[in-house]
């Protein structure tokens, strides 16, 4: 299976990155800002960081890691395990330091973990949308309880499909229902091309819906960068 997107930022790490990672959806191109997405430093003494901080607490798991840049913050404060499904994210992820990267699936943790083994969790990168679907979102968050104590946190990272402006992102797919939509593209790097990714956007009532159905609640909403996406803070109920 392709991963243009894992090599890419692997090649940056390395210094071997010669040409941009884009993102497409068919004649739209999207250079893909892999420095600043990837490998800034846990802003710590900022309002978003210092509010992440406060939410979170080990054992953490960090769901769709990236290059690692908030499992080597979180893992000087507690246990935090990485996954990515990426090869080439998990070995960047070692060669930065990070203790326990793993390769796994944020949509197969019930096969990966045993239950109660996490305190909270941390899905940053609107990873949440590839659940594809509401039915594919409670079964996720299902999942995620079963990993996770009864009394566990966890923070979500998603676009919302009802902000302003929201049809100007790459991809972006309307839907007639209120508080979902859709997005494709897929990433390409050298003469490699990843399959499309297929993304359903929740907002935060969707959230909630489907976070009441399986034993979390939403505690609190958060646009600290854009008003696009949103960031959710989860409790268990």
């Amino acid at each position: 299976m392709p991963d243009a997107f894992g090599r890419a930022i692997r090649d940056w790490h390395r210094d071997e990155q010669d040409e941009p990672l884009v993102q497409r959806d068919g004649e739209q191109i999207l250079e893909h800002p892999v420095e600043s997405f990837y490998f800034g430093e846990f802003a710590a003494e900022s309002d978003y960081g210092a509010w992440l901080a406060s939410v979170l607490d080990g054992p953490l798991l960090d769901l769709g890691a990236g290059a690692g840049r908030d499992a080597l913050y979180f893992q000087d404060c507690f246990e935090t395990v990485a996954i990515e499904v990426s090869d080439h994210l998990v070995e960047t992820m070692e060669d930065r330091g990070v203790e326990d990267a793993r390769r796994g699936s944020m949509f197969e943790l019930r096969e990966q973990f045993e239950a109660g083994r996490f305190q909270s969790a941390l899905a940053i990168g609107t990873q949440m949308c590839l659940a594809g679907s509401m039915q594919g979102l409670r079964s996720f968050l299902a999942d995620l309880s079963h990993v996770t104590t009864p009394d566990a946190t966890a923070v979500l990272h998603s676009y919302d499909p009802g902000a302003d402006g929201i049809e100007d992102l790459l991809g972006f797919r309307d839907d007639p229902t209120p508080g979902l939509a859709h997005r494709v593209q897929w990433f390409e790097y050298e003469d490699e091309v990843d399959e499309a990714l297929y993304f359903r956007l929740f907002s935060p009532d969707k959230l909630r819906e489907a976070a009441d159905a399986t034993g979390w609640k939403v505690r609190e909403v958060r646009r600290p960068f854009d008003p696009f996406s949103y960031r959710a803070a989860l409790e268990k109920r």
